[in-house]
C-alpha cells in the first residue's frame, strides 16, 4: 500500500505541476507589472512560506530568500507525495471509480489547504479570494486528485 501511495502521490503531483505550468502560460505568465516587493518572501509561493515558517518557528533558523525555489519544490512534491499515501489508505472507502475518487480526493486536499494555511497566516480565508482565483486553485487540486487516482490504479 505504501508503494502504491508513493507512486500515486508522484503521479498526482506531476499532473498538478504540469497543469499549473500550462495554465500559467495560457494566462501569459504571472507578471503583474507591479514592482517586486522589498521582501522576496512576500511574493514567495505558499509551499516556501510553510517551509520558512517551520524553519523559523520550530528550528529557530531563518532561511535566505535564495532558497525560495528549492523550498517551494521540496514542499510541493513532499506534500503531494504524502497526500498520495493518504489516498492509498482512503481510496478503499471513497465511493465510485477512479475518476470520482480522484475528484473527491482533490477536493479534500484543496479544502485542507485552506484549513491549514489560513490559521498559519499564509492564505486568506477562501471568501476573500475572487471566484476565478478559487476556481483555478481548485482546478489544480482536482487535476492532482485525478492524477493520484490514476497513478494508484496503474500500480494496483
Amino acid at each position: 500500500m505504501l508503494r502504491r501511495g508513493l507512486v500515486a502521490g508522484v503521479a498526482g503531483t506531476a499532473a498538478m505541476t504540469a497543469w499549473q505550468e500550462l495554465s500559467s502560460r495560457l494566462q501569459g505568465g504571472q507578471e503583474s507589472g507591479d514592482p517586486p516587493p522589498a521582501d522576496p518572501w512576500e511574493a514567495a509561493p505558499a509551499p516556501a512560506k510553510v517551509a520558512r515558517k517551520f524553519a523559523t518557528d520550530v528550528l529557530g533558523r531563518d532561511v535566505s530568500p535564495d532558497r525560495i525555489g528549492l523550498l517551494t519544490n521540496v514542499m510541493h512534491w513532499g506534500t503531494g507525495i504524502g497526500w498520495g499515501v493518504g489516498y492509498a489508505v482512503a481510496q478503499r472507502v471513497l465511493p465510485g471509480g477512479t475518476l470520482r475518487k480522484g475528484l473527491a480526493w482533490g477536493s479534500t486536499v484543496w479544502a485542507a489547504s485552506y484549513a491549514q494555511l489560513v490559521p498559519m497566516g499564509i492564505y486568506e480565508p477562501p471568501w476573500k479570494y475572487p471566484p476565478d482565483v478559487l476556481a483555478l486553485v481548485l482546478s489544480y487540486h482536482l487535476v492532482y486528485g485525478v492524477g493520484t487516482g490514476l497513478g494508484h490504479r496503474a500500480v494496483s
